[in-house]
């Protein structure tokens, strides 16, 4: 027997949710394929350089993984296997573990870097006008919060 329910077309917060979802994909996938044709680092390892370098060189581990919602656990073998290439290194304080970048995670990034600019104007900052940048950054902005 046929079902007779109705399918509704979705409201206003689903569609946004939806494009949001398409686009925010599409542009990531995009600028993180651009920089990791021509980079040695993982798409996880570029972003904890990133928070690092964001950091001042030195971030808590809980801190870390709260600020990019990831899995502790998925974090630590991450920061393991970062640690064995010699890009950063880890140190057990009382009250947890503070992470450093290490001269090959700063050289690294210092190659990686220029790359992951170009590609995020390329395929993000360069197909908005000044208005819309700062619209976004306030949207953004007021979503993190």
């Amino acid at each position: 027997m046929a079902s007779t329910v109705e399918i509704s077309t979705p409201d206003d917060g689903v569609e946004l949710w939806l494009l949001w979802k398409q686009i925010g994909e599409r542009v990531r996938a995009s600028v993180v394929a651009d920089v990791l044709e021509h980079s040695e680092l993982s798409e996880p390892e570029m972003t904890v350089l990133v928070q690092l370098r964001t950091a001042g060189g030195t971030i808590r581990q809980n801190a870390l993984a709260s600020s990019l919602g990831w899995d502790r656990t998925r974090l630590s073998h991450l920061l393991t296997r970062m640690e064995q290439r010699g890009y950063l290194s880890r140190e057990k304080l009382r009250n947890g573990v503070e992470i450093s970048v290490a001269d090959a995670g700063l050289e690294v990034y210092a190659t990686t870097e220029p790359l992951l600019a170009a590609a995020s104007r390329r395929h993000f900052l360069d197909r908005l006008d000044e208005g819309q940048r700062r619209a976004l950054r306030d949207v953004l902005e007021t979503l993190r919060s």
